[in-house]
C-alpha cells in the first residue's frame, strides 16, 4: 500500500488554509516549521496534507513535538506520514489516532526508540 492509500484523506495547501482561517503564507510557515507536513502527490502532483492533522480547523496538539522526533530519527516527511498512519501492535491502534485522543506520552516513546 502506498502512502497517498494509506492515508486516505488528504488536502492541498489552499484547503489547509481555508479550513484553518490562514492565509496560504501561514501554512507554507507551519510547513517550515515542523509543525505539520506534507508530501507531493496526486494528479497533478500537489503538496498535500493529511487531514488527520487536525481536529475542528486546528492542528493536533501533540503533532510538531512528535514531528521533530521522528525528523531528528532521520525521518523525511512521508516517512513520518507513513509511521504515523501504520497499526503499532505495540501501540493500541495508530500513532496518529493517539495524538488527536492526547495520548502523546507513548507516541513519543516510540518515536524516540527510533533514533536508536
Amino acid at each position: 500500500m502506498n502512502t497517498e492509500e494509506l492515508v486516505q484523506d488528504w488536502a492541498p495547501l489552499p484547503d489547509i488554509a481555508e479550513m484553518t482561517g490562514l492565509s496560504i503564507t501561514q501554512v507554507r510557515r507551519m510547513l517550515e516549521d515542523g509543525v505539520i507536513c506534507a508530501i507531493r502527490i496526486g494528479k497533478p502532483k500537489v503538496l498535500r496534507v493529511p487531514l488527520a492533522f487536525f481536529n475542528d480547523g486546528e492542528v493536533v496538539k501533540p503533532l510538531k513535538g512528535t514531528l521533530s522526533t521522528l525528523h531528528d530519527a532521520g525521518f523525511d516527511a512521508e516517512e513520518s506520514i507513513v509511521w504515523l498512519f501504520t497499526h503499532d501492535d505495540s501501540l493500541p491502534g495508530r500513532p496518529i489516532d493517539l495524538l488527536r485522543a492526547g495520548n502523546r506520552k507513548e507516541v513519543r516513546r516510540r518515536a524516540q526508540a527510533l533514533a536508536f
